[in-house]
């Protein structure tokens, strides 16, 4: 069975390696006694770019290294509540095998709960790639298991329809993606509980036992997401986590927007 995702800060029972995914600015204004904060503006460089991109295990074991975060040890990441950033961290540690958490309701549910974070795990890491409940998928791979494969596009329905382009020089979706924007699936600073969550999923088009490759236009909601789909118990979800920007970039990938 697989371990849920996401934890209610109340709930934690054992110390969790507790890592804060806000700004430099709001983590010195207050955080966990004992947390760390993630450089998360290097990861998202990082996971573009050819020295830091997954397949450079050696970059991310020291990223995660300097954290304090080994594989023998459970992570619990939060940020300033709107979860996606929090995500993001989430999938790039279950992804090499290092067991993490998502704290739900992000800083204030972690400082209402009083947590307190785990010492740093000095144990050496042994990254496992591609081990997490969570797969990783690219770009040529996906233009392959377009007809295999549920799109869920967890962007607005503005950037869907192709009338909001964020940076890019094409707009659309993919061709067959389901939408359900990341908004939906929360509560506040809360992800839904998984009956709401799978209710919401199978009503906008996505099938359990399906498999689903999630996208947003940068990776944070692509990564909620796909918290959202194993939360809500499905089975064989991958992130694209270079989602639509990188798809938008190459004009060999098709794009639809409504007629």
């Amino acid at each position: 069975m697989t371990r849920s995702p996401v934890i209610d800060a109340a709930e934690v029972t054992s110390p969790l390696r507790l890592l804060d995914v806000r700004d430099a600015a709001s983590f010195e204004a207050g955080h966990a006694p004992g947390a760390v904060r993630v450089p998360i503006e290097d990861w998202i460089a990082a996971a573009r770019s050819t020295e830091g991109n997954f397949a450079n295990t050696d970059f991310w074991a020291d990223a995660f290294k300097a954290l304090g975060v080994g594989t023998g040890s459970g992570a619990g990441v939060y940020d300033d509540g709107r979860m996606t950033e929090a995500a993001r961290v989430w999938f790039i540690l279950q992804y090499f095998g290092v067991p993490a958490v998502l704290v739900n309701g992000g800083w204030s549910a972690v400082k209402d709960a009083g947590l307190t974070g785990a010492a740093p795990d000095a144990r050496a890491l042994a990254l496992q790639p591609g081990s997490g409940s969570v797969g990783l998928m690219d770009r040529t791979r996906l233009k392959g298991a377009l007809d295999a494969r549920t799109i869920f596009d967890a962007r607005t329905s503005a950037e869907y329809r192709g009338a909001d382009l964020k940076s890019n020089a094409r707009g659309g979706h993919l061709p067959g993606a389901v939408l359900l924007p990341h908004a939906e699936l929360l509560d506040g600073t809360n992800l839904r509980p998984p009956d709401e969550l799978r209710a919401r999923l199978t009503a906008a088009g996505l099938t359990p036992g399906a498999p689903i490759t999630t996208h947003c236009d940068g990776g944070g909601r692509a990564a909620l997401a796909a918290v959202a789909a194993v939360q809500a118990g499905f089975a064989s979800v991958s992130v694209y986590y270079l989602s639509f920007s990188d798809w938008a970039a190459d004009e060999s990938c098709p794009i639809k927007t409504p007629t």
